[in-house]
């Protein structure tokens, strides 16, 4: 009996589909997973905007808008934010991808004090808005970070001067590296 008999191609389907995991289940690539991470040094040289990633200081999310007095960021101040429970965050503007029950989010102040292109990073996945006024501003780009460096998402803003509020929605953990800062 062959796995490739034209009359029964389901059979060489399912050959196939197990091999595939067979090999996805290898210890020969979990070994190249903990060769990729063994492979990062303990310092990464970060661009210019991104420097002060490495030196984060801790700072609260704000439950709602009008309460950031103690939750301002600081452009190019990275900080290690403490997120609250989905549940217990008002959010300026409903975002669009808002999280679960079980998920984390915040708000937090900044200010652009001139004109230009302004990048989040964000040490995980989570979900972001840019608000002013009560109104969510478009992203201009979106990316990752550079390699080994804990940067996990890059969205960036083209901003009039003001004050915005950062929405963090959806994320999975109660804790999250961030940064503010302004693109040259």
């Amino acid at each position: 009996m062959s796995f490739e008999n034209p009359k029964n191609p389901m059979r060489a389907y399912l050959l196939a589909a197990v091999t595939g995991l067979i090999v996805l289940a290898s210890p020969a690539s979990s070994r190249a997973d903990e060769g990729h991470a063994a492979a990062c040094p303990s310092t990464v040289d970060l661009p210019a905007e991104l420097a002060g990633w490495n030196t984060r200081e801790p700072l609260k999310a704000g439950k709602s808008a009008d309460k950031l007095d103690n939750a301002t960021l600081g452009i190019g101040t990275a900080v290690d934010a403490a997120l609250l429970g989905t549940p217990d965050v008002k959010y300026a503007s409903r975002p669009e991808k808002p999280g679960g029950s079980v998920s984390y989010g915040g708000l937090f102040a900044f200010t652009a004090q001139e004109a230009g292109r302004f990048r989040v990073a964000l040490g995980s996945g989570a979900w972001i808005d840019v608000v002013r006024d009560g109104e969510t501003v478009e992203s201009v780009a979106h990316g990752h970070g550079p390699e080994c460096s804990g940067v996990r998402k890059m969205v960036d803003f083209d901003l009039a001067p003001g004050t915005y509020t950062l929405q963090i929605a959806a994320n999975g953990q109660p804790d999250l590296a961030l940064l503010v800062t302004r693109l040259p």
